[in-house]
């Protein structure tokens, strides 16, 4: 499939480079100018984000230069052309609404997001921060869809203050994300994702769910490697939704170190609901073969070092190697622990 997350491309057509401004100047109106013209599109500015909705069926690369993203607007580059290359540079920025989102939403089959040297995708959060996150207060946009994306990669990007949760993956299959950068930091579900390499920071730490509720509720194999957690709530969290069904089987968390933690070091509950945990644990949705192997670090002296609260019969495969989540308190809470793991 999930929460992780930045090239010189080669242009398929060997067509100019495109100024993309305005739209109705980048849109091929026959098929020899598609020809011609479609390679490599350039959108800027104010304009740019309708001009690249407008015309991404028409360019095999599309590059936004210090795009301002209107406030409502999702910069939406779904149903992309299989095999369409998408490079943000710059400073991408969103104008603020209180909505849901997303600010960005990418689909396509082959698909290649990443972020040039210096490039940034600047939420500026903090115009939506009010400490409730998605449980009440301001309606906050999620920052990036990465819905139906199929053989895909996220690469070599950086994202700045997001309002709320940073990446949505659903709907995908062999998506790759790799060096992403969060500087404050869910995935709803999908198969055969990683996400390596991401250093987050300031957020709700890397997180798998929450699973059940949804029209699609199985996550399957999703390998979370060499990452860096820290001045996070958690840091490593799987959570399921209290009396819904689905799956969560093959996770791996692999060398994640963890520094700053407040609330979890490692947190994995199956008693999610409407936001909160209810305490009650419920087997709809059962966790299997999660792997947590070389884990490691510190929490804060306030903080739960590991939680584990699984419903009965629930929790199985399990394979826990390395894991060492110091600082904290020792949790009394944990129910139905799998014997390779401990609270």
């Amino acid at each position: 499939m999930v929460p992780s997350l930045k090239l010189c491309l080669v242009a398929l057509l060997g067509a100019a480079s495109v100024q993309a401004a305005p739209a109705s100047d980048i849109v091929p109106t026959t098929a020899s100018a598609l020809e011609r013209r479609a390679s490599s599109c350039t959108f800027t500015g104010s304009k740019g984000a309708a001009s690249a909705i407008k015309a991404k069926k028409s360019c095999s690369t599309i590059t936004l230069n210090n795009v301002a993203v209107p406030a409502g607007t999702t910069l939406d580059l779904t149903g992309l052309n299989k095999g369409t290359k998408v490079i943000f540079e710059g400073e991408t920025t969103f104008g603020y609404k209180e909505w849901s989102g997303p600010l960005v939403s990418v689909s396509g089959t082959d698909i290649t997001v990443s972020g040039a040297s210096g490039a940034v995708l600047n939420g500026d959060g903090a115009r939506w921060w009010d400490g409730k996150g998605t449980n009440g207060g301001k309606t906050k946009p999620k920052f990036f869809y990465a819905h139906k994306m199929i053989n895909s990669n996220i690469q070599n990007l950086k994202v700045k203050n997001s309002p709320v949760q940073v990446f949505s993956i659903n709907g995908a299959s062999e998506l790759t994300l790799n060096k992403i950068t969060i500087d404050n930091a869910d995935v709803n579900s999908g198969k055969n994702i990683h996400f390596t390499g991401a250093t987050c920071t300031g957020g709700h730490g890397i997180s798998i769910g929450s699973v059940g509720g949804r029209s699609d509720n199985t996550v399957d194999t999703v390998n979370i490697e060499n990452c860096s957690i820290s001045n996070s709530q958690n840091g490593v969290r799987v959570k399921t939704v209290y009396g819904e069904t689905g799956s969560v089987k093959g996770v791996t968390y692999k060398d994640i170190t963890l520094s700053g933690i407040t609330k979890y070091g490692v947190v994995i509950e199956q008693d999610y609901k409407n936001g909160s945990p209810t305490g009650t644990p419920t087997n709809g949705v059962p966790i299997t073969g999660l792997t947590l192997n070389n884990v490691k670090g510190t929490v804060s002296s306030s903080a739960t070092n590991v939680y584990v609260l699984c419903a009965s019969g629930a929790c199985s495969g399990w394979n826990w190697s390395g894991v060492s989540v110091k600082g904290g308190n020792t949790s009394s809470k944990c129910k139905n622990v799998p014997s390779s793991a401990s609270c």
